[in-house]
């Protein structure tokens, strides 16, 4: 209630040990959108990968951002930084359980789109396909990939622009998204998500 602060307790990053700051940052930062991100190798291989550090950055033109771990074998890093172009398949109620599918650590030879059982449609103007059964996909080309945390541990900063939107006439008035038809699912902690069906309004103030 505003007016009344909570009791808090103090954590210091650099105090802090082993996923723990990781726990902080997933369990506070929610719900996160989720990037379902196609990319291709450059021998063709298409990779299919969820990532909730995952968000729409600029409007014009249209730019987003994905952030794959630098750490271990990560198949979407490799082809982005290679191919240059990416997919994103935007998560809804419809298809959520293939996409936990596609987070499995598979052999880099193998294609998630076919090991989830999904549809790989060719993308109009990049390389990677979409996921077909997605009621909405973009195509983007990546403008900068930037490095940052944790040497060995953190993260790789994918900057991408979009350069085709594929939109379901379903869910379509215009140029605006129906939000309820859409059924968006977004990522908590652990193995929570939550389904963006529960809308209000607030009105902006003048």
């Amino acid at each position: 209630m505003v007016g009344q602060p909570n009791h808090k307790h103090r954590f210091t990053v650099a105090e802090m040990s082993g996923a723990d700051p990781y726990k902080l940052t997933t369990g506070l930062i929610v719900p996160r959108p989720i990037g379902w991100i196609g990319s291709i190798s450059a021998d063709g291989t298409a990779n299919l990968a969820p990532y909730s550090f995952f968000n729409a950055v600029s409007g014009m033109p249209p730019t987003f951002v994905f952030s794959p771990g630098r750490g271990g074998r990560k198949d979407t890093l490799a082809n982005v930084r290679e191919v240059g172009e990416f997919t994103i398949n935007v998560v809804t109620a419809e298809v959520v359980e293939a996409m936990n599918a596609t987070a499995a650590s598979l052999p880099a030879d193998v294609d998630e789109f076919k090991a989830a059982g999904l549809t790989a449609v060719p993308s109009t103007t990049v390389r990677p396909p979409m996921v077909g059964e997605c009621k909405a996909n973009i195509e983007c080309v990546v403008i900068q990939i930037i490095d940052v945390g944790h040497p060995e541990a953190g993260n790789a900063l994918v900057i991408g622009e979009a350069v085709e939107f594929h939109i379901a006439d379903e869910i379509l008035d215009g140029t605006r998204i129906d939000q309820a038809r859409l059924r968006a699912v977004g990522r908590h902690v652990g193995n929570q998500y939550s389904n963006a069906t529960d809308l209000f309004e607030i009105i902006r103030p003048d």
